[in-house]
């Protein structure tokens, strides 16, 4: 697929833009989680194929520090208000008004600030791979910082530690961007910010991810959500599953723009 870029807050950003097979649809922002990118998230996955054989239009980008895009070692490029800064000026460089946006795992922390502070750009909201661990956080991830960080993968001794590590690894990531990133990313949505986020929404985790936290306690505290649970997946399987793909195809075609 056709891979361009464009310039925000100093980063050269990659991104696509693929179009149905009609020439048109209703667009799908696609945000890409931790350590991942658009290939690896959206596009290897099949996503990216699902939603334009179904109509739609998919704009997917790699994050700052990842991907193609331009890489920052200083931590402050990463809060989750900056990356939907990214989102919403990538929408604003297509010149599309009103998109439904779907992240996951770090990416849908992204496309519930996007929702929240750029409100009037997000028709309907899809986040995976994050459950009520946006609102209660996600454990210790101070220990994939120092995995990141390590000489030798082999000395990575912690298990979310070593699997991250070989996830960095295996997307070829620049694992000094990844720290930096991680430092800021984790931002905590509040209860408060929840209830603001009026859009209606699919929170969709997987029964085997001891990462995300619950989906349904997250969709009780947002005004318009339904939770689904993707059964027996974990965190990094959770991505590719047809039922997910399947779901999300029902809840966009029951709020179209």
């Amino acid at each position: 697929m056709d891979v361009d870029f464009f310039t925000h807050e100093g980063f050269r950003l990659a991104f696509l833009d693929a179009m149905p097979a009609s020439g048109s649809g209703e667009p799908v922002l696609l945000i890409h989680g931790f350590a991942s990118s658009m290939q690896v998230n959206w596009i290897g996955p099949g996503w990216v194929g699902e939603l334009t054989r179904a109509g739609y239009r998919v704009i997917a980008f790699d994050h700052r520090g990842h991907g193609a895009s331009t890489k920052s070692l200083v931590p402050s490029d990463y809060t989750p208000s900056k990356m939907a800064g990214d989102a919403a000026a990538l929408l604003d460089h297509l010149g599309i008004a009103l998109a439904h946006v779907m992240g996951y795992s770090m990416g849908a922390r992204v496309a519930a600030f996007t929702a929240l502070e750029h409100r009037d750009k997000v028709a309907a909201l899809v986040l995976g791979g994050l459950g009520i661990g946006m609102i209660d956080g996600v454990g210790d991830w101070d220990i994939i910082s120092d995995a990141l960080l390590a000489d030798d993968a082999a000395s990575v001794t912690d298990k979310r530690g070593r699997m991250f590590r070989a996830f960095a690894d295996s997307t070829k990531s620049d694992r000094h961007a990844l720290a930096a990133c991680i430092a800021m990313s984790r931002q905590l949505l509040t209860v408060e910010e929840a209830a603001r986020i009026v859009q209606p929404t699919l929170v969709a985790v997987g029964t085997k991810d001891d990462i995300a936290g619950a989906p349904g306690p997250l969709a009780a505290l947002l005004p318009d959500a339904q939770a689904f649970d993707i059964e027996n997946r974990d965190h990094m399987l959770s991505v590719g599953d047809r039922t997910f793909k399947k779901k999300v195809l029902e809840f966009l075609s029951a709020h179209p723009l």
